[in-house]
């Protein structure tokens, strides 16, 4: 699997999890292998390290948002920009500009061109502000 296609899995999974009141993650991965396809340990690795930081990444995109909270962007939005911030703050071996890219290229597939231009303008905040 190629790391884009990991990388997708792990924002399907962050995206189901926003929903889910049990937040129980071992059995949110479970039901996924069983009826999408198996969850790779990339994107278990991601999905686990979201659930653990989520308030810090809470934190840093109402630090960068100008005009939306947490609390009001769409979840398909969230969804990605966790998955960024967490390669961009704790995946040494994806470099900033790649995992800004990426979580653009989703927007572009699964969001609006709006929350795509929003999305760049979030991380690309953050990785200036390092």
């Amino acid at each position: 699997m190629k790391r884009n296609e990991m990388r997708e899995q792990a924002f399907f999974l962050a995206f189901e999890n926003l929903f889910e009141a049990n937040d129980n993650l071992d059995e949110l991965i479970e039901l996924y292998s069983e009826n999408v396809e198996p969850v790779c340990d990339y994107a278990k690795e991601i999905s686990a390290g979201i659930k653990d930081k989520l308030d810090e990444f809470n934190g840093i995109i109402n630090t960068y948002s100008k005009s939306w909270k947490v609390t009001r962007l769409p979840k398909v939005t969230l969804a990605i920009l966790y998955v960024a911030l967490y390669e961009m703050k704790y995946v040494d071996s994806v470099p900033e500009n790649v995992a800004i890219n990426e979580a653009v290229e989703l927007a572009k597939k699964y969001a609006s061109r709006d929350d795509a231009s929003y999305i760049n303008g979030i991380l690309g905040a953050v990785s200036r502000g390092k």
